[in-house]
């Protein structure tokens, strides 16, 4: 059993963890009826569950589940934290647990507050709670506010609590997407005028070649695999890029195919290990391969893009020995990705934070655009770019304009709906709400869901610049480690419901731009919990009294999708009554007609980073633990 465990990744280990988390959950049955509920998965963003059905997609593939959809469901169904347990566990004592010894304690069911010099938390009412969040908001400059919300909140949540952010005066409105994907969305509106997806999930089924960049969906996209044994097994080819070598991406059981179980199934044909940080050297010398190779759609270069002429001069000037010194891969590896891309007719580039999480993400995944554009393979099926987000709704939080900073259509539409006024300029970022709070800039913060803390790098500095809030107000099913190192001097958590205990239907939206809707359900657990809504809601009408704004009647799901579909492009169905799931539209391209200015794709020149003067050098890469979720567990 120990040789069959480290020969590949998923399988049979996979399939007991299942079985020991239902009996963490009270159940097989309990789970499973859980699992199979009409609500979109709370796990990553490549979506199952919903109208179609729970452990289902939206090709109406069943089953459809993973580790991953197994762990937050069975997190949300475990054990309630009580009273008297804060009365006896000192905050220093909680400080000392891991995230999953915190998950494990169970579920918030009632308000709790930690002041400056408190050494437990304690229980308080709403009405306090709610009362000591107005004050604090009321005295504070809204310029010294900030607001964050993770990808578990639905869109009715997060369009919400950005229109009491803009309602209430601060812009200061983020998402943890600026720690994860931002990066990609920059560049891929530059590229085609979509921050987002170009494929849906179709075109994975139509693609005879995967590149793979600096992400393991192996742990953490799991059923993402499946899409990849198929495509292998059709005859396509899977490269790739990685400086670890990870079991899951070389060899990897699909529980739910007998085959893939049994005797595994290898998930690429080339893996190659460039330098920590080398990633544009190398996607250049793979790009002056093709083009040295005659690779190039020529007739795709002159007719739908632009740019090209500037990479060309470009890929002509980098020199061979330095494109292979930087990157750290041989001539030959090289040559070998050359050859898999050129002797495919319909290629799909996947990447995650590998790419991302850089000073130069940006040219990261302009580079690896460059390649998609240069073979033609942009605006046509089974062909295109998907950056691989994380959590289950990131996209949709993001989409519903938990920004910085709106568009104009999106902000006079906004503006004309409520009445209220939004600043052209734009608010603070995630990173620059975090330096403010360490300069002692920051007096108020409110975070739906998600863990702020545990999302910065570096964690002692992250716990100083989270410290120095006066005031932070977390709304969240379950403790974290921001909710104790990531404190304000006063801390107030607030116990909401998970997405499918909701008694009105909330929506979700993939990584590939499909809108779920969730019907909600009872609770897993009894308590004095509240919808996300009705806690935004609650807080507004003592806030925002005198804006003009009916807060009350906005604890309406309906009401609140009513609005979305007038003011957010590409969601006029989410106010459909019979709960029908869409594709958005104007985001992924099956012809050649992009939603830039021009209509047509653009091509951009990535130079090479510099290289520190500083010699010897070392380099670290981050990567999630196959425990972990995003920052949930």
């Amino acid at each position: 059993m120990v040789r069959s465990r480290l020969s590949a990744a998923g399988g049979f280990a996979a399939i007991f963890y299942v079985f020991r988390k239902a009996k963490e959950s009270g159940g097989f049955l309990k789970l499973y009826q859980r699992l199979r509920s009409k609500n979109a998965c709370k796990t990553c963003a490549l979506g199952m569950g919903g109208q179609k059905g729970g452990m289902v997609n939206e090709a109406r593939h069943f089953p459809e589940v993973c580790k991953k959809s197994v762990q937050a469901q069975a997190g949300d169904m475990s054990g309630t934290l009580s009273e008297a347990y804060f009365q006896g566990a000192s905050i220093a004592y909680l400080e000392s647990l891991t995230s999953a010894e915190l998950e494990k304690l169970g579920r918030l069911t009632f308000p709790v507050i930690a002041e400056e010099n408190d050494t437990h938390y304690r229980r308080i009412s709403w009405e306090e709670a709610f009362d000591r969040a107005r004050n604090a908001f009321q005295k504070t400059n809204p310029e010294n506010v900030f607001f964050y919300a993770s990808g578990r909140s639905s869109n009715e949540a997060a369009f919400l609590m950005q229109l009491v952010a803009r309602a209430y005066g601060t812009a200061n409105i983020h998402n943890c997407s600026y720690y994860c994907h931002q990066a990609s969305g920059v560049a891929l509106n530059m590229v085609y005028g979509s921050g987002t997806a170009s494929i849906v999930l179709e075109d994975l089924k139509k693609a005879d070649l995967v590149m793979l960049v600096g992400a393991n969906p192996a742990s953490n996209h799991p059923r993402l695999m499946t899409q990849l044994m198929h495509l292998r097994r059709r005859g396509g080819k899977v490269i790739t890029i990685n400086p670890l070598k990870e079991l899951g991406l070389v060899r990897f059981r699909v529980p739910s195919d007998w085959r893939s179980l049994f005797f595994g199934s290898s998930m690429c044909d080339l893996y190659i290990q460039p330098n920590i940080g080398s990633d544009i050297a190398l996607l250049k010398a793979i790009l002056k391969g093709l083009y040295e190779a005659n690779g190039i759609d020529r007739a795709y270069i002159e007719n739908y893009t632009e740019g090209w002429d500037e990479v060309e001069a470009d890929i002509q000037a980098a020199s061979w020995p330095d494109l292979i010194h930087q990157c750290g891969v041989s001539q030959l590896e090289i040559d070998e990705a050359v050859q898999l891309i050129l002797h495919a007719k319909h290629g799909i580039f996947l990447w995650a934070m590998g790419l991302t999480h850089h000073r130069h993400g940006v040219d990261n995944i302009l580079a690896l655009a460059n390649i998609a554009l240069a073979k033609g393979w942009l605006g046509q099926p089974g062909s295109g770019l998907l950056p691989i987000r994380g959590h289950s709704n990131v996209q949709g939080v993001g989409t519903v304009g938990v920004a910085p900073y709106l568009k104009k259509a999106f902000a006079e539409k906004l503006e004309a709906l409520y009445n209220i006024h939004i600043p052209e300029n734009p608010g603070q970022d995630t990173y620059s709400s975090m330096m403010a709070a360490y300069e002692g800039k920051i007096e108020a913060a409110l975070l739906l869901g998600g863990n702020l803390f545990g999302s910065n790098p570096d964690s002692t500095w992250a716990k100083a610049a989270l410290r120095n809030i006066p005031l932070t107000v977390s709304i969240s099913t379950k403790l974290n480690e921001g909710h104790l190192h990531g404190r304000g001097k006063t801390a107030i958590i607030l116990p909401a419901l998970a997405r499918d205990e909701e008694n009105q239907w909330t929506t979700q939206e993939s990584m590939f731009n499909y809108v779920r809707f969730s019907e909600g359900g009872k609770p897993a657990v009894t308590g004095d919990m509240r919808s996300e809504v009705d806690i935004m809601a609650s807080l507004a009408e003592r806030l925002l009294p005198d804006k003009g704004v009916d807060w009350s009647a906005l604890r309406s799901h309906q009401q609140l999708r009513d609005a979305m579909a007038q003011v957010v492009p590409g969601l006029k169905k989410i106010n459909d009554s019979q709960q029908t799931e869409f594709q958005m539209r104007g985001r992924t391209f099956h012809t050649p007609q992009f939603s830039t200015p021009d209509g047509k794709a653009h091509f951009h020149v990535t130079p090479l980073p510099e290289k520190s003067p500083e010699a010897p050098s070392f380099s670290l890469m981050t990567l999630r633990s196959e425990g972990q979720f995003n920052t949930v567990v």
